[in-house]
């Protein structure tokens, strides 16, 4: 079977943060990107399995050494105001100062995350990724990491426009966005 390189559904419906919020729950997921509703398919087996493990790693790691939360994937975070936007990681991170006395507000937070991790999927197309990618570090993401699982590799995405490609035995690193933590990449596709 050829895998085919699809793009989000844009349903061409435009709504609000609020609006996406109480959008009746159903089989897929989306998220709102300048105002647009877009729809995208459940994840594969493949991809829940990666997205778990590396989420657990930093769930762990976080809560050991109180450095913040991290949120599972379909936790959406409204990074944009006009147009709304609001994009969902399959894993991201919050540091602890961050995070209000009262805890996370209902609804979809209204800041980046410190930490995006995205989890490539076999349909997603490079456009796709990129827009993604773009949106989360414009909107203030200080470490983006794209964990592709065909390659079992990851990309490693700074602000600042550089990025690193990792594999095998080499070091995924938290930096100082979430100290200490550390894992070569192949443990993440064990």
């Amino acid at each position: 079977m050829v895998a085919r390189v699809l793009m989000p559904i844009r349903t061409g419906k435009r709504m609000t943060a609020e609006e996406l919020f109480w959008l009746p729950k159903d089989e897929m997921r989306y998220e709102l990107v300048q105002g647009e509703l877009q729809k995208m398919t459940p994840a594969s087996v493949r991809h829940g399995r990666i997205t778990m493990r590396l989420g657990s790693m930093l769930e762990q790691h976080a809560r050991k050494h109180n450095l913040g939360a991290v949120y599972a994937a379909e936790t959406g975070f409204k990074i944009s105001e006009e147009p709304e936007t609001v994009r969902a990681a399959d894993v991201a991170f919050v540091a602890e100062e961050r995070i209000p006395p009262g805890g996370e507000p209902d609804g979809y937070w209204a800041i980046a995350p410190d930490l995006v991790v995205e989890v490539v999927s076999a349909t997603d197309s490079a456009a796709y990724l990129q827009s993604k990618v773009s949106d989360w570090l414009n909107a203030g993401v200080r470490l983006m990491w794209v964990v592709y699982p065909d390659t079992k590799s990851v990309v490693v995405h700074y602000p600042s426009g550089k990025a690193e490609t990792l594999k095998g035995s080499d070091t995924l690193d938290g930096g100082d966005v979430i100290p200490g933590f550390a894992c070569r990449v192949e443990e993440i596709f064990a």
